[in-house]
């Protein structure tokens, strides 16, 4: 699917396989987490621009390459939260602005509760962080927010997608990619991707 990219980084798949098996404590899952999102998010910006600047070596005066974007940080709480201590790591002046969503185990559809956006935008890029991509709900509306905010480019970055969880994304918004260390085989019954790697709010916190 255009604008579906599964990464096929050794050691993206290495974590991710640490990631799932259900012994791997909530310490070291919170690890993992922080760098897959870290290995995501580069594969995720190599489209960036940058502008060039002089500067001053020890030897001599060269050009060199800086962000042109301000970028954005949007995890969407809580899973999310996990993954912004990597991508910080990489661009350590990237703003972080949080959306709470949780996804009514009834319905399955996203609830919202908690947005605290300026009224206008101050970045020009976001990285929408959530681990897992299941039903999509909670993705399409972070989405809709953050457009009607008035943000001109929109990336989600996620661990684990379900099919149906990129098709309702994509269907929504086609011109967000979509970043993922792995694409799972389908939803069960009660809205959780398969395998999947349970629930990652959960084994992050140890809840």
């Amino acid at each position: 699917m255009e604008n579906v990219f599964e990464s096929s980084h050794p050691l993206v798949k290495h974590k991710l396989t640490r990631m799932r098996d259900k012994n791997t404590k909530p310490k070291k899952f919170r690890e993992l987490v922080r760098e897959l999102g870290a290995l995501l998010t580069y594969e995720a910006t190599m489209d960036l621009e940058t502008t060039t600047v002089s500067i001053e070596t020890p030897l001599t005066t060269t050009r060199g390459e800086n962000l042109k974007d301000k970028i954005g940080l949007v995890p969407i709480l809580r899973s999310g939260l996990g993954m912004v201590e990597g991508v910080w790591e990489l661009m350590p002046s990237a703003e972080v602005w949080h959306i709470g969503l949780y996804r009514d185990e009834r319905t399955l559809k996203p609830v919202a509760y908690y947005n605290r956006l300026p009224v206008a935008p101050t970045v020009s890029v976001c990285l929408i962080l959530d681990p897992m991509l299941a039903t999509g709900g909670s993705a399409v509306a972070t989405v809709d927010i953050l457009k009607n905010w008035g943000v001109a480019r929109i990336k989600f970055v996620g661990l684990i997608a379900s099919p149906e969880g990129i098709a309702r994304l994509h269907g929504a918004h086609p011109d967000v990619p979509i970043h993922l260390a792995a694409i799972d085989d389908h939803l069960n019954e009660h809205g959780y991707i398969v395998p999947g790697l349970g629930d990652a709010g959960d084994r992050q916190f140890g809840t």
